[in-house]
């Protein structure tokens, strides 16, 4: 168990940089994932972390100690790599039992049985101990490198991508997994992923990076409700937000916006019909989730917009069509009985009580319409 403090860390390959004054301060106990796209960071951080790389300038505390040079054997971290990185001459038992072998971290060979037992039922790989890693599928290769990391009762546990290559059904029980062993051993665990999923269902906070810097810091709900831009908004939700460019009108003491070229008014709730207001803005962004739009084959009222069908994907559970209109394409969550023919004309309808606001040129957050349900944490800490 740790408190983990980065402080306005910087890290370069030659001319690119790779962390830019990255400043976090990760609590004991948590669960924190850094999230983002490919080439964001989020390894290079956690190598940082772990003693694997050093970073230029700044500094890495571990419970209020400066370790940047010290060695990763001495910082008491256990890590899982996203290539396994398994030892090939060693079992499975051999390979998940090494870090319980080693000269820091020595246990007796009972202990060591009891712990290799119980970390491999959990992994589901209690079969397979005595194969070598040659003799694996990806997925089993993983299993092993997370056991191995989860075997022993380390200050600080780092994933990078841990359930990258397994399928679909054991990655979801993973997730549950993975939460209730940090809650029952109360570690510090600092999770690397790429799918949203995964960030929204484990973190007790995300940090979002991008290009080596952290564009968003805060809980899971405020990453979906209440996205600092228009970037974060995109990494989170199937399908993809809707980002809809609007004019906006003032008549008197009311304010409407204008979407796709259509005469259709698309009246914002009170509260941000003020703020549009009081800044005199003529266009806007408004992010529009696909839960969050209706969609008929007849036009039910005037408030409806018309649209062409431009694809139909049925998923099981849900259809997600895609409509074209002035052309942009709007993506739609629908019944999972929902048919249309490709080109097709349908309307639709956009429920402006959960619409985001987003500045037209600076792509930053102003608001949503229904503000009063979701409170902001704070964005940062260092």
């Amino acid at each position: 168990m740790a408190q983990i403090e980065l402080c306005n860390i910087t890290k370069k390959y030659k001319k690119n940089t790779a962390l830019d004054d990255i400043s976090i301060t990760i609590k004991d106990n948590e669960f924190f994932v850094l999230f983002g796209p490919a080439g964001a960071g989020k390894t290079t951080l956690l190598k940082i972390i772990a003693g694997a790389e050093f970073p230029q300038e700044g500094l890495v505390k571990i419970d209020g100690k400066i370790v940047n040079h010290m060695e990763s054997k001495d910082r008491n971290i256990s890590m899982v790599f996203e290539n396994y990185a398994l030892y090939p001459n060693l079992t499975v038992y051999d390979n998940i039992a090494s870090p319980m072998r080693s000269r820091l971290y020595r246990k007796d060979e009972n202990d060591i049985k009891t712990a290799v037992n119980k970390v491999t039922e959990l992994m589901k790989i209690n079969h397979l101990l005595e194969r070598k890693p040659s003799q694996l599928s990806n997925g089993q290769r993983q299993r092993v490198a997370l056991g191995r990391c989860l075997v022993r009762n380390p200050s600080v546990f780092l994933m990078d991508e841990p359930l990258a290559h397994l399928d679909a059904k054991l990655r979801h029980m993973m997730r549950g997994e993975l939460k209730e062993m940090q809650t029952s051993i109360n570690s510090t665990t600092i999770y690397v992923t790429h799918d949203y999923t995964e960030a929204m269902s484990l973190a007790d906070r995300i940090a979002v990076l991008n290009k080596g810097k952290i564009v968003q810091l805060g809980t899971a709900q405020e990453m979906y409700f209440t996205p600092r831009n228009e970037f974060v908004a995109c990494l989170f939700g199937e399908p993809e937000i809707n980002i809809i460019e609007a004019q906006i009108y003032h008549e008197s003491e009311k304010v409407y916006c204008k979407a796709f070229n259509q005469d259709v008014f698309l009246y914002p709730g009170t509260d941000v019909g003020k703020i549009l207001t009081g800044e005199e803005r003529s266009r806007v962004d408004m992010g529009i989730r696909g839960t969050d739009i209706e969609i008929a084959f007849e036009r039910p009222g005037d408030d409806w917009l018309e649209g062409c069908v431009y694809a139909n994907e049925p998923i099981g559970n849900k259809v997600i069509m895609t409509l074209t209109a002035a052309g942009n394409k709007i993506a739609i969550t629908c019944p999972n009985d929902t048919k249309a023919d490709l080109d097709a004309t349908v309307y639709f309808k956009i429920n402006m009580d959960k619409v985001l606001f987003f500045d037209s040129e600076t792509k930053e957050f102003i608001t949503r319409s229904d503000m009063k349900k979701y409170k902001k944490g704070e964005e940062t800490d260092t």
